[in-house]
């Protein structure tokens, strides 16, 4: 079997299971406030590559823990992720009309109830680590769970990523600024993905964590300046999301900054770092290594 053929694979098996964790975790369509919960679901179940919640499954079992004790991280880290996506795309933020070849979250319905739906999926994210009781983590690996993606989202994590994003809007920034501000905005929910996979295992061979997340922040990064290739190499249908809109907005990009070649061969470099990290890993750490291939050469 080629590793292209057991990545789709993999995706698919990990999609399918995280997709039906969570239709188990959103309210039902049905109970009120009905219109707000349709649009949580809206927002988290039209699609997406479900790269996240496929990171906290890999680093687990990269750890050997099976990919049913890890569908409650999985599901917090993507609800976290689909909150972010709704807020990102508002008027006063990045003002997007697509998300995943349909309209967004306050297109489909209208900006409060977007505004709603977003802070909604954030709080369900942090109820489902405290709660999803079918899987046996101690009380302790709840709150460093908690903590961990808690600090990937707040201002020193996503959040200010984004703050750091919006000030930079018609900027020139140095390749320090641009990284820090790609560090915070998309690297820090991805190096919790894994973050979240390894607390999960709690016996876990340290040397092997500390190796699982320098592959992290490599490849958090590696999906970032690949993100900033497609927006000028991609195409608006294949995207599912309006191509060019950063260089039309004005914001500091890798290829603007460094240029397309040089872009590339970063993105290739950071994953080849990572997956040096993974080399004294066995056979287990295969699904991250299919992951650092395709997020470097996904076409969306």
């Amino acid at each position: 079997m080629t590793n292209k053929s057991s990545l789709k694979q993999y995706l698919e098996r990990c999609q399918t299971q995280v997709n039906s964790a969570l239709e188990l975790q959103l309210p039902a369509a049905t109970i009120q406030p009905q219109r707000l919960h349709v649009a949580m679901r809206y927002a988290t179940l039209n699609g997406g590559k479900r790269v996240r919640p496929m990171l906290v499954y890999a680093a687990g079992a990269a750890l050997g823990l099976p990919a049913d004790q890890l569908d409650g991280p999985a599901c917090a880290v993507e609800l976290i992720h689909a909150y972010s996506l709704i807020h990102d795309d508002l008027p006063a933020m990045d003002d997007d009309d697509l998300r995943r070849g349909r309209p967004t979250c306050h297109k489909a319905f209208d900006e409060a109830t977007a505004i709603l739906a977003g802070d909604a999926l954030q709080t369900l994210a942090f109820k489902v680590l405290c709660r999803d009781e079918p899987y046996p983590y101690s009380a302790e690996t709840r709150l460093q769970m908690i903590d961990a993606l808690a600090h990937a989202s707040g201002s020193r994590g996503m959040a200010g990523g984004q703050a750091l994003d919006l000030a930079a809007v018609g900027e020139q920034l140095d390749m320090t600024q641009l990284e820090n501000m790609h560090i915070h905005k998309t690297g820090a929910l991805i190096h919790a993905s894994v973050k979240l996979g390894c607390l999960a295992a709690v016996d876990a061979d340290p040397q092997h964590v500390h190796q699982l997340e320098h592959y992290a922040n490599c490849i958090g990064l590696a999906f970032q300046v690949h993100d900033d290739i497609l927006d000028v190499e991609g195409d608006t249908e294949t995207l599912g999301k309006t191509q060019g809109k950063d260089e039309a907005n004005g914001k500091p990009t890798y290829p603007s900054l460094i240029g397309m070649k040089a872009a590339k061969e970063m993105a290739q470099n950071l994953r080849q770092d990572a997956l040096n990290s993974l080399a004294e890993l066995d056979e287990r750490a295969d699904p991250l290594r299919w992951l650092a291939d395709y997020i470097v050469d996904r076409k969306a």
